[in-house]
């Protein structure tokens, strides 16, 4: 059986990924593209690199006909899409890439975002999308809400340690290297490259930063009490990639072995040899996670590093993996691509 597809916000980054990447799967065709603002433009225009691909052109989303839709990709930006999705059919399949559901209280989303959200009956009803920890609940979902990328690689370096009970939970920091197409496509004076390469900086440092309302959401969860953690994003001068260094206590041995043990059937988790540590380069362009742990000259302590692709398992390629599951498909289809090297 064929999945039909839509993709809201096609001429986005986190768009042209999920173009890219459904392209060859087996079970899914594309079968419109939204891009308010280039409606009208075919996808090769936009981006060129898709040339080769027989595309639907972009249009406005009132005008595609969701009935012969199945599932639709909403990677439209934070705050758009909670209005968009509420006036979808009920009966479509939705996985939204933006901050817009994320948040499970209202009261944390307008903490987090400064204004109410616009569709609280539909944040009730979304499944926080971080496939190894909530598969279950995907398949039979109607709408999944996509993790923030920086986000996921926090939580991938942490919840099997709080799970395991291996790591003191008042005594975590978490410093991550953001690549700069986490920041979309949106024209900004800091992202130019005169601006920007050359150099790296913090950004939304000191508790500022939008993702803690997952980390705090997610850790207090998964702890059964409040977790706070101490988290910076740093900006970097590559196009892809995230890479977090996460210091905990712990014994490193044991932090090893949680992460090994947990991981050990996942397809896109690999967790590397005790003193092996990770990097983007390895992971780039594909939906794979590599987590690699040391131990600190400081007893009782250990480092936990994770790299992954922002734009692929931070967000579009995690998006399709959600997808497959709401589709009864296995969730790794379309998603086996090797990373790109060099």
């Amino acid at each position: 059986m064929e999945h039909k597809i839509a993709i809201l916000g096609a001429s986005g980054y986190t768009g042209a990924e999920l173009v890219r990447l459904i392209a060859t799967h087996p079970k899914m065709r594309i079968v419109a593209l939204s891009g308010d603002r280039k409606a009208g433009m075919a996808m090769a225009e936009v981006f060129p690199f898709l040339r080769h691909l027989d595309l639907p052109q972009l249009q406005k989303i009132e005008d595609i006909d969701f009935s012969r839709v199945d599932l639709a990709f909403c990677a439209l930006p934070h705050a758009t899409s909670q209005e968009v999705i509420a006036r979808l059919p009920r009966d479509l399949k939705v996985v939204d890439l933006s901050a817009d559901f994320r948040l499970r209280d209202p009261a944390d989303y307008e903490t987090w975002y400064g204004k109410p959200h616009a569709a609280p009956d539909l944040q009730a009803e979304a499944v926080y999308g971080l496939t190894e920890f909530y598969r279950a609940e995907i398949r039979s979902a109607r709408l999944v809400a996509g993790t923030g990328c920086n986000a996921a690689a926090g939580q991938y370096a942490i919840r099997p340690l709080i799970e395991a009970g291996v790591i003191d939970l008042d005594d975590i920091l978490i410093d991550l290297k953001a690549g700069v197409s986490g920041a979309g496509r949106s024209l900004k004076e800091n992202l130019l490259h005169a601006e920007l390469s050359e150099g790296t900086h913090p950004y939304s440092a000191g508790g500022k930063h939008r993702h803690l309302g997952e980390f705090d959401q997610e850790f207090s969860r998964a702890a059964g009490r409040p977790v706070r953690v101490q988290f910076t994003p740093h900006l970097t001068p590559m196009n892809r990639g995230i890479l977090a260094n996460v210091y905990v206590k712990g014994d490193p041995r044991a932090v090893h072995k949680a992460l090994f043990d947990r991981y050990l059937t996942e397809t896109f988790l690999e967790v590397l040899p005790f003193g092996a540590l990770p990097s983007t380069r390895d992971i780039r362009g594909s939906n794979f996670v590599h987590v690699g742990v040391i131990g600190d000259r400081i007893p009782g302590r250990a480092m936990v590093v994770v790299a992954l692709d922002n734009l692929c398992k931070g967000s579009s390629g995690q998006a399709m993996q959600n997808a497959n599951l709401m589709l009864g498909l296995d969730e790794a289809t379309g998603l086996m691509l090797a990373p790109l090297f060099p």
